[in-house]
């Protein structure tokens, strides 16, 4: 398996990068090829050179939501922050995949479009955050989502509707078929720039008094089980403060992991597991991770 990168000299690449350097929980090995283009048509050329010598293709978005093993990943990481232009056309915002979700509601709030203030403090990428259909305080991205372009693994780019994307809690279609989301359309509704920029502080100030911001984490780490809430779960349990390695409970949101003292990567699956497990014997509810996690364990 080798990935030919002399014959795509215009592309910034970095060979076997700790990819620690991008991830916000701040752990992860390294990737043997780390690729940044800096347009659609230097993805589609990574993506077709990767086919046809049979190199596996990994995403990562912001990492804002990830955690990626000590041992890193094979084949070739591609991550788009060159990608984030963000447009608006009259009630509609389109951005491309690496632009942030938090530069999309702000795109939003200045033309005086409102129902995306949910996503306001949101740390992922808009790629990201259509792959997980990401949510916050009673919104998620399917309630705004129009279509997006996607680029099949095959080396085709459709066009994908709400429809097609078959969201559910922290899923979408994209996910399932390895699609690579290049842009996406939010549709949205005229509204006061003052009461849409105060609903965005407010959120803002919510998810600071209740989050560990101070702290590099994975964000939310478990998806929420029917019937419960996760944190006062894991509180019951007596599990908040809990430390392994240097990986934390957090004390501030239980549902939070938070990166106190070099953790690694091991370290979070290892109090990931232990939480699982105690809940389990404790009250019978199985806790299923909501962070996504990939890459090998170290050897």
């Amino acid at each position: 398996m080798k990935f030919p990168v002399e014959k795509l000299p215009n592309i910034e690449f970095k060979l076997n990068e700790p990819l620690s350097k991008y991830t916000f929980t701040k752990t992860g090995g390294p990737a043997d090829i780390l690729a940044f283009p800096k347009s659609r048509e230097e993805l589609v050329k990574i993506v077709d050179t990767a086919r046809v010598n049979k190199v596996p293709i990994t995403i990562i978005g912001n990492a804002s939501n990830l955690i990626i093993k000590d041992g890193g990943i094979r084949g070739i990481v591609i991550i788009l922050p060159n990608l984030h232009k963000v447009e608006v056309s009259e009630t509609k915002v389109t951005a491309e995949a690496g632009a942030t979700i938090i530069n999309t509601t702000i795109a939003a709030q200045k033309a005086g479009l409102t129902g995306i203030e949910f996503a306001a403090g949101i740390p992922g990428s808009v790629g990201g955050a259509v792959f997980m259909n990401a949510g916050a305080y009673g919104g998620e991205i399917e309630d705004v989502f129009e279509s997006a372009e996607v680029l099949l693994p095959d080396g085709q780019i459709v066009t994908l509707t709400h429809d097609d994307m078959n969201f559910s809690y922290r899923h979408s279609t994209v996910q399932d078929d390895g699609g690579i989301v290049i842009s996406a359309t939010f549709a949205l509704k005229r509204g006061n720039k003052e009461m849409i920029q105060e609903e965005m502080d407010r959120l803002n100030e919510l998810r600071r008094s209740k989050q560990p911001l101070e702290y590099p984490s994975c964000g939310s780490v478990f998806k929420r089980p029917k019937g419960h809430f996760t944190g006062p779960l894991i509180i019951k349990a007596g599990l908040q403060g809990k430390i392994i390695g240097g990986a934390q409970v957090s004390m501030k949101h239980a549902g939070f992991i938070v990166n106190i003292k070099h953790a690694t990567a091991t370290d979070y699956l290892n109090l990931i597991h232990l939480i699982q497990k105690t809940i389990k014997e404790k009250f019978d509810v199985e806790l299923q991770t909501e962070v996504r996690i990939i890459g090998e364990e170290k050897k």
